[in-house]
């Protein structure tokens, strides 16, 4: 699966048609912060690819206030995940002398190429691994970002599951992941959402397209003075499927040149014939729609970068595409 960071290239008003989920992690926070809960403060932000899942939390967490003590980030890899990914995410590049936990167990969740053979039993691992979380979060308050859920391996999920019922853990928990049937392991991934979002006080947010008016406001930015702003923000809407990637895209393609290249965008064809792809090409579609570059797609699929430059070509020949962006425009809005 490609469940890549989501960057917005180009989006002058980058929480527009967000404002409300920013306020309710904002909101979670401060009920963090205050006291009020038992336990961690928990968000569960799931959506597709491009949908700004990635900029929402960092949108949030530049506006928590007071200031985070910490702020503890990880995601899964891309390729062949291993045990704690997430947790060995978040240790890389610390110091972990300070840590009251064995030197040897710490190696092992932080993937340590020295790490010794693993001696602790499962259950023991997992506790290592709650143990040390709250080494790093202190007094707190603090912040945990876990990014990809759908792409983690079973420990880590098994960790947050740990986490996200821990008494007197002053974090804000923030979770990020595509729906659970983009999953590898779709039950497993789809059991952790539920409990995760089962947890007292748990805020879910599922993200999708912004709607039309939200399109239109973000084109009215980026060109002030936009005459006829509603029926080519429709337009634009009808191309990127309200998709803030594609969006961002598109007027990465468009800068410097007017809102002229937005006008001559061409006109929805209507219905297309059916188009034949491969597993493999779907695979590389769905990257190329998440905004990975050849490399990243290569290390994502295992597979050789001029592979994935073969299967970019048979694709945009296949879709009628004349570049990446039109073919991820045309993922987003095929069936």
């Amino acid at each position: 699966m490609c469940g890549n960071r989501i960057l917005w290239a180009v989006n002058p008003v980058p929480m527009v048609g967000r404002a409300d989920e920013l306020r309710e992690i904002v909101g979670q926070w401060a009920r963090v912060v205050s006291g009020d809960l038992s336990g961690p403060g928990m968000v569960v932000l799931t959506g597709h690819p491009g949908v700004g899942k990635s900029r929402l939390v960092a949108a949030a967490v530049e506006t928590l206030d007071p200031r985070p003590a910490t702020v503890l980030a990880g995601t899964a890899r891309l390729h062949s995940p291993a045990p704690y990914d997430w947790l060995a995410a978040v240790l890389s590049g610390r110091d972990m002398r300070t840590l009251p936990v064995p030197a040897d167990g710490l190696a092992w969740l932080a993937q340590e190429s020295q790490a010794p053979i693993e001696r602790y039993a499962p259950d023991a691992l997992l506790r290592l691994a709650v143990r040390t979380v709250r080494a790093l979060v202190g007094d707190g308050p603090a912040v945990l970002v876990v990014e990809d859920l759908h792409a983690l391996d079973p420990a880590s999920l098994s960790l947050l599951a740990e986490l996200a019922a821990a008494p007197r853990l002053p974090v804000l928990l923030i979770v990020t992941s595509q729906p659970a049937e983009a999953a590898v392991a779709r039950h497993l991934v789809a059991r952790t959402l539920a409990r995760l979002s089962g947890v007292p006080n748990a805020i879910r947010q599922h993200l999708g397209p912004l709607a039309p008016e939200f399109v239109t406001e973000i084109l009215t930015a980026a060109h002030p003075g936009l005459a006829d702003a509603d029926r080519l923000g429709e337009r634009v809407w009808q191309r990127t499927g309200g998709n803030p990637y594609l969006l961002s895209e598109l007027l990465a393609i468009t800068a410097g040149r007017g809102v002229e290249a937005l006008e001559s965008l061409p006109a929805d064809a209507g219905p297309e014939e059916a188009v034949e792809l491969t597993a493999r090409e779907l695979q590389v579609l769905e990257c190329l729609a998440a905004g990975m570059s050849n490399k990243q797609v290569a290390k994502s699929l295992d597979i050789s970068i001029r592979t994935v430059a073969v299967h970019v070509s048979n694709l945009l020949r296949k879709t009628g595409s004349s570049s990446r962006t039109e073919a991820a425009l045309w993922a987003v809005k095929r069936p």
